[in-house]
């Protein structure tokens, strides 16, 4: 039990770090009027329609700040490779060959018989 506690607990930790960003943001629209209520810098100017989005962008810059202050938060675009060639089998190319037929040309000059007694055009009896 204490083992899936601990382990619960790292992921909410990793996930935490991971997303805080989205959890910034999905916090925001979740309570939205309340922090316009209560936190919000244009209160007292309606015309702006800023909802309390000014809190918002104060929060992601802190994050941002945060990210920069500790580089081991940041990724920096650094990719890690998780595999490799050298881990599968390869195989030798296989070549594929084209096969040409050189077929003879028409070369009769009356043209050809056809049975009209088969082929009756529609409305034609």
């Amino acid at each position: 039990m204490w083992k899936k506690l601990i382990a619960a607990v790292f992921l909410i930790a990793f996930v935490a770090q991971t997303f805080s960003k989205a959890v910034i943001i999905i916090d925001f629209y979740t309570n939205q009027k309340s922090i316009a209520e209560k936190f919000c810098v244009n209160k007292g100017k309606p015309e702006m329609h800023c909802c309390g989005k000014c809190q918002l962008c104060k929060r992601l810059k802190q994050e941002d700040s945060k990210d920069k202050q500790s580089p081991e938060r940041k990724n920096d675009g650094k990719d890690e490779v998780l595999s490799s060639k050298s881990f599968f089998a390869t195989c030798n190319q296989i070549r594929f060959f084209t096969l040409t037929i050189d077929y003879p040309s028409y070369t009769a000059r009356n043209p050809v018989d056809r049975s009209f007694s088969i082929f009756h055009p529609p409305g034609q009896a």
